[in-house]
């Protein structure tokens, strides 16, 4: 049994590969299973450890989809990778996940943190699966709808806490999970910033860090209307890199690859 810090040592890249209509960064771009496969393997060419496979979108407003049409989108992307690509599967249905580890999948991300379908515990230790468990305040469709915090860093710590423990109970090896504190859902722009400057705080847990910052509408609050976010975003990767996160979730992986290749070549 590999440990997850071992699977995915400092600094490890996530590619993106949305398999969506609505998603907010690219939606509709990887529908075709071809187009996507194409697009994971590319990811892998160019450095990313894993990539993230998705069905269903997230977006702050989106409204779900059912396990048939969730399937639909995305066995046949993971059909095509099977054994060929590192694949990591962002679903909170155990039926996805089961199917999607049948297929090869050895990463569950699961943005409600086994809130939505809890038997998906019980799924991924069946498989000894890596877990990543997110925090979400809300749901997609009202989560940014004025979103409040007393204390986020320690509002976060304590609810990843409270789900890591849930999921060592159902069996899932805590070796195996890493935690996100949940860039941009149900988060302000401030929220967002002092989740990165207070990492220390989810840290203290014990467990990697993943942060998935690439291309939020976080970025363009602070640099200004634009189609490209990639500068923004690549600065926002190596300042969690810096402050200790170990798994960076991209959407253009080539860019920064490199920034955390270098910025790690400067650790002590």
């Amino acid at each position: 049994m590999i440990p997850v810090e071992e699977r995915f040592p400092r600094p490890s890249v996530m590619g993106v590969v949305n398999v969506t209509p609505d998603s907010f960064s690219d939606g509709g771009v990887h529908l075709d299973p071809e187009v996507a496969a194409a697009a994971a393997r590319r990811m892998v060419e160019e450095g990313a450890t894993i990539v993230d496979v998705g069905g269903e979108s997230t977006r702050p407003g989106s409204d779900g989809i059912s396990v048939d049409e969730e399937l639909r989108r995305v066995v046949p992307v993971l059909e095509r990778l099977a054994g060929d690509v590192p694949v990591s599967i962002d679903t909170a249905k155990a039926e996805v996940a089961r199917r999607a580890l049948a297929l090869g999948a050895e990463l569950v991300n699961d943005v409600t943190a086994f809130r939505a379908e809890p038997e998906l515990a019980s799924v991924c230790a069946a498989h000894d699966a890596y877990v990543c468990l997110m925090h979400m305040q809300g749901e997609p469709r009202t989560m940014q709808v004025d979103p409040r915090y007393d204390d986020v860093a320690g509002e976060v710590a304590a609810f990843l806490e409270e789900r890591l423990a849930f999921a060592v109970r159902e069996g899932v090896r805590e070796e195996r999970i890493c935690l996100d504190p949940g860039i941009g859902f149900g988060k302000t722009l401030d929220h967002n910033l002092e989740l990165i400057r207070r990492l220390d705080v989810l840290l203290a847990l014990g467990r990697p860090v993943v942060i998935g910052f690439s291309r939020k509408s976080s970025l363009r609050r602070l640099v200004g209307e634009g189609d490209d976010l990639v500068g923004a975003s690549v600065a926002a990767a190596v300042s969690a890199y810096e402050r200790g996160a170990t798994i960076l979730r991209v959407h253009d992986v080539k860019p920064h690859v490199d920034a955390l290749t270098v910025a790690s070549a400067f650790a002590p």
